[in-house]
């Protein structure tokens, strides 16, 4: 019994010691190698198989990259000669062409040992004034204080972008969403997808699609255009502005002080909204659930409810009204309500 317990800590303290490994931030070593330039510089072509990506603007018209080296088996600590026994299976390139800043690393043979690869990051010190072409397979992708066409793909890591204005689009197919601070104008948008994690947008303006196929949906102090969808997650938010819709298929809608037309629907769960200023429409359905909504009733409103039982103030009504429906207008018609729950009930200002 002793031996098992004994067996069992050291695996625990080994599983631990992976994890801390795996979760440390490829920054806190010194970097394998820095180059910097000089000169024009208003964008970022980047390439890695195996490491994490970020850019940082706002810096002087000069630029810095940086590039980190380790191995893909976290738990192999290499020295400086034994990684540069195994960058001998790399092309890498660190250049300034023309007033693009490129950095790739790519491996001669994709058939070697997985066990012996690399993870090659970069780091990149711009003028905020720069537009980026980003890709990894294996790592993050982190983008902050810039201002441009923002363009990145990742298919094993995060995404992370703050600080950054005109059109961002961004995906991912194993990671979450990190966004703040970020704003669209008329001819730009902000498009982040993820197939496998949770998104989180903050404090952002402008026409945002934010997708995610495995993970729920965080949404405060947008102002805009708004397009959140999960299909396996809840959407919640607060003291969102604008034309905002937010649905799934695996999860409740929870969104409080909003202000503008909003539609918002579930498959299998909950709506419960609190509107302070209507727009031109409030749609919400839900399939498996009830609808719970707090909204101001003082303005022309066309009614359209359905559901088990409703529950509603009904002032300066015109129409008809039964126990599970409810169509007509109040105080004379206009913003057009419609509130749709086929299995649950409907409660307004309740």
């Amino acid at each position: 019994m002793k031996r098992n317990q004994f067996l069992l800590t050291l695996l625990s303290a080994g599983t631990l010691a992976l994890t801390s490994l795996a979760n440390t931030p490829i920054e806190d070593q010194p970097p394998y190698q820095t180059k910097t330039f000089s000169g024009r510089i208003n964008a970022v072509r980047a390439e890695t198989s195996g490491g994490s990506l970020t850019i940082e603007g706002g810096t002087d018209m000069n630029a810095k990259v940086e590039m980190y080296v380790r191995a893909n088996n976290w738990n192999d600590r290499l020295d400086k000669s034994e990684i540069e026994e195994r960058l001998r299976e790399y092309d890498i390139t660190i250049a300034q062409e023309g007033s693009t800043l490129v950095a790739t690393a790519k491996r001669r043979n994709n058939d070697r040992d997985w066990k012996k690869s690399l993870s090659i990051s970069f780091k990149f010190y711009t003028p905020r004034n720069v537009n980026t072409d980003l890709r990894t397979s294996g790592g993050s992708i982190q983008l902050a204080a810039l201002t441009g066409d923002q363009r990145f793909r990742t298919s094993g890591g995060s995404l992370s972008v703050s600080d950054v204005e005109g059109n961002i689009n961004g995906q991912t197919s194993g990671g979450s969403i990190h966004m703040d601070r970020c704003r669209g104008n008329r001819s730009s948008n902000i498009d982040l997808q993820t197939s496998g994690g949770s998104i989180e947008a903050k404090e952002s303006t402008g026409s945002m699609r934010l997708h995610t196929s495995g993970g729920s949906i965080r949404l405060t102090g947008l102002k805009g255009t708004i397009d959140a969808q999960t299909s396996g997650g809840s959407v919640n938010g607060s003291d969102i502005e604008g034309d905002i819709k937010a649905s799934t298929s695996g999860g409740s809608v929870r969104l409080t002080d909003v202000a503008g037309s909003l539609d918002a629907s579930t498959s299998a769960g909950s709506v419960d909204v609190s509107l302070t200023k209507l727009g031109e429409f409030v749609r919400l359905n839900t399939s498996a659930g009830n609808i719970n909504v707090r909204m101001p009733l003082d303005k022309g409103i066309s009614l359209n409810l359905s559901g088990n039982r409703i529950k509603i103030p009904l002032n300066n009504f015109t129409g008809d009204t039964e126990k599970d429906r409810i169509k007509g207008t109040l105080n004379g018609g206009g913003v057009a309500v419609t509130l749709s729950a086929s299995s649950g009930n409907v409660y307004v200002n309740q």
